[in-house]
């Protein structure tokens, strides 16, 4: 169920996270073993895929209409998947597709797997490349396994004493062997925002991107602030503005490595922008006209964040609006 009329890619992962179930490890090993059961694999961060058949809709003149160049998971079965995986450290347990039970296995480093153990089944790629081209659906289940995978890498040692953690509930916490700390997931909340003045929308430049790309600003939500605070103090910070309100527009999950990017569009106080030079090297307010061309490509000297991005959807909501 759409849960707003606004879905970015990477949201709207289709699956029963069944979160009552992770505990139950008799009935996690029996879905594991269940022939029915299917598994994503991932290997150093990339998804294996396969090319997404050609549309079964016709077009007006009732000829097929032709493939679009998609891909799709390359779905695995589960017991495969637990063999390859040999170990609890490389499984997860996503959910269910209705009675369907999905994993996923982690085949961290090492050749290739589909020019071995995989090989005729699907290809690896790079997860931020084939976004565009994915099922909605497909992307946001990726987006889960790769984020789950990066934490768990990063958390096999104990924050609180240093000793080894082991995973637990289907792969959705680690505990410590030594002292019996429990440690999940870890999300990293992003403010980005889109600041309004007067008719147009400011947005900024990093000196480590390609010439001529701006996006929205954006930063970390520090402890002790809400999403508005972090928003109104990015703005201060990063180009000298003051915020006078804050909008909610759309999140969304980004997996590079975890991150929760919350989407916003603040009205700011003055146009007198001035970039930090620590973050951004440069800020440029737009018109509407040109923030419209300058989604579409058509702004000459400039480009925005791909379509994948939230900061390209916020561009377009704006430009776009009545």
């Amino acid at each position: 169920m759409a849960l707003s009329i606004i879905t970015n890619t990477f949201a709207g992962n289709p699956l029963d996270r069944a979160g009552e179930r992770r505990g139950d490890e008799s009935w996690l090993a029996e879905k594991a073993a269940d022939p029915q059961s299917l598994a994503v694999a991932i290997w150093n961060g990339k998804p294996l895929v396969e090319d997404a058949p050609p549309p079964a809709d016709k077009g007006a003149d009732g000829k097929s209409l032709e493939a679009k160049g998609g891909v799709q998971i390359a779905y695995l079965r589960a017991d495969m998947a637990k063999d390859l995986a040999a170990t609890p450290e490389r499984l997860l347990f996503l959910g269910l597709w209705k009675d369907i039970a999905v994993f996923a296995v982690d085949l961290e480093g090492g050749p290739d797997p589909a020019e071995g153990p995989l090989q005729g089944l699907g290809r690896f790629e790079e997860l931020r490349s084939i976004a565009p081209t994915l099922p909605p659906p497909d992307a946001g289940i990726l987006a889960t396994a790769k984020s789950m995978f990066e934490w768990r890498r990063k958390h096999r040692w104990c924050s609180n004493c240093g000793q080894e953690t082991h995973v637990t509930d289907g792969g959705w916490k680690r505990q410590c062997a030594s002292c019996k700390t429990e440690h999940f997931p870890r999300t990293d909340p992003v403010a980005i925002m889109l600041a309004l003045h007067d008719g147009k929308c400011l947005l900024g430049r990093q000196a480590a991107w390609p010439p001529g790309m701006y996006s929205a600003l954006a930063g970390f939500v520090e402890p002790g602030e809400t999403i508005e605070e972090a928003c109104a103090r990015e703005l201060m910070e990063e180009a000298g503005l003051t915020a006078t309100a804050v909008r909610y527009h759309s999140s969304q999950p980004w997996p590079w490595p975890s991150s929760l990017m919350m989407g916003l569009v603040a009205d700011v106080d003055s146009d007198e922008a001035a970039p930090d030079q620590t973050e951004l090297e440069a800020v440029k307010w737009f018109t509407k006209d040109e923030a419209k061309a300058l989604i579409k490509g058509e702004l000459e000297g400039f480009f925005a964040p791909p379509p994948l991005a939230i900061a390209h959807q916020l561009i377009k909501a704006w430009a776009e609006e009545a």
